[in-house]
């Protein structure tokens, strides 16, 4: 090989490297990007009815992201889970009791029928649910979730029952927060415990939002049906939903977290809400400590090197 050919080859394997990156990088900030639009800088005008949408296939999680006319994301759907997210106008969260951790967001997590799978774009179902959930302002996964943290307002549904308000601590099922003999389809009926009334432990706290308020389907304690399981463990076990990379840049909100005491066996559950002010990633769980739903103070979900905090075990998106 001549000199000159080797100097042409050399700056052309650099130029191909610096190439490649170049598009590494672009494609790191895009999902570092992805991941701030859920923060409290970042204000979205809210997604309409559009007369044709544009579907794409991405990875890590498997999902589909849907595009309006503008090319705007519209709504987010991932393989084997009900969870969709959809572009609506920006909220803003907070413990009424005065925490100052705050999470603003334009993400409204909502169920849909069945289960998404690729290509189910093409489903009878999609386009009506789409269009009507676009515009859809009733209480969503969030806004059900946040009705239980400290010092939020009580109320009562036309059976007198209490459904939402400041929920304690306490070993508690959803059940026995709100005092009611629950049936469960092909299981057996519970009573409610006296003493967990107006509590909820942390898979009780799930299940009060996925399950009681948002329609989820539920186990019972003892474990019949097919739903979603009573414990912690049982639901990073949980044969339906889609597992997720444990990774801040593949969460979106309404993600359930697991966490491990010591880094070994799950024993605790939250729900993913997104970035607050400062830019942490913020869940809420039912814990001793805040004796209730509350904001996670402190989102060192991922140093791992702490063994005297609980450990991010796995992710799970239902």
């Amino acid at each position: 090989m001549s000199r000159r050919l080797a100097v042409h080859v050399a700056v052309l394997c650099t130029v191909i490297a610096s190439s490649a990156a170049a598009v590494t990088h672009l494609a790191t900030e895009d999902r570092h990007r992805a991941f701030r639009q859920t923060g409290a800088s970042i204000r979205i005008t809210p997604a309409t009815p559009a007369s044709s949408y544009r579907f794409e296939r991405l990875t890590a999680p498997a999902r589909t992201v849907v595009r309006d006319e503008r090319g705007v994301i519209v709504a987010t759907f991932t393989d084997g889970a009900r969870t969709a997210v959809i572009n609506g106008p920006t909220r803003t969260f907070q413990n009424p009791a005065g925490t100052q951790v705050q999470v603003t967001t334009p993400a409204w997590v909502r169920l849909t029928p069945e289960p998404w799978t690729a290509n189910a774009e093409h489903a009878a179902w999609l386009r009506p649910w789409l269009d009507a959930a676009l515009t859809d302002r009733s209480d969503d996964v969030l806004a059900v979730a946040a009705q239980y943290l400290n010092g939020a307002a009580q109320a009562t549904d036309a059976k007198a029952v209490r459904f939402r308000g400041d929920a304690r601590f306490g070993r508690a099922d959803f059940s026995d927060y709100l005092g009611v003999t629950w049936s469960f389809p092909g299981g057996p009926t519970e009573k409610p415990e006296p003493d967990g009334y107006g509590a909820l432990d942390p898979a009780g706290y799930v299940r009060m939002v996925y399950g009681y308020r948002a329609g989820y389907p539920l186990r019972s304690a003892s474990g019949a049906g097919t739903g979603l399981p009573r414990t912690p463990k049982a639901m990073a076990e949980f044969d339906a939903g889609a597992p997720i990379p444990a990774d801040r840049l593949a969460l979106q909100p309404g993600d359930l977290l697991f966490f491990a005491a010591g880094g070994t066996e799950v024993d605790s559950v939250g729900i993913f809400f997104g970035l607050d002010q400062n830019g942490r990633p913020r869940f809420v769980s039912s814990r001793k400590r805040t004796d209730g739903p509350a904001f996670s103070n402190d989102m060192a979900l991922f140093n791992q090197g702490n063994r005297k905090s609980p450990v991010l075990h796995s992710v799970r998106r239902l």
